[in-house]
């Protein structure tokens, strides 16, 4: 079952690359990007589940506010010009 799950989300990651390469605006790659980053995430999760390792719940956690942050990082920085 998390093998067929894993296929999916992968297959989903393939579209939202697709999205990310051809989006019109900046702002449309960087929400593809970071959905990727989100869609990483619940693979990483599923692994977690699939072998019996709890502890990959936290990786997934810390990797989720990294993406997080940075996302928005890099929108104020396309914005503002500067992150201050």
């Amino acid at each position: 079952m998390f093998d067929i799950a894993s296929i999916v989300v992968t297959f989903a990651i393939m579209l939202t690359l697709y999205r990310a390469i051809k989006g019109p605006t900046v702002y449309d790659r960087v929400l593809a990007a970071n959905a990727i980053g989100t869609k990483a995430v619940v693979i990483l999760v599923l692994i977690g589940f699939a072998y019996g390792r709890p502890h990959f719940l936290d990786l997934a956690v810390v990797y989720t506010l990294i993406n997080f942050v940075a996302t928005i990082a890099f929108l104020k920085y396309i914005e503002m010009g500067r992150l201050d």
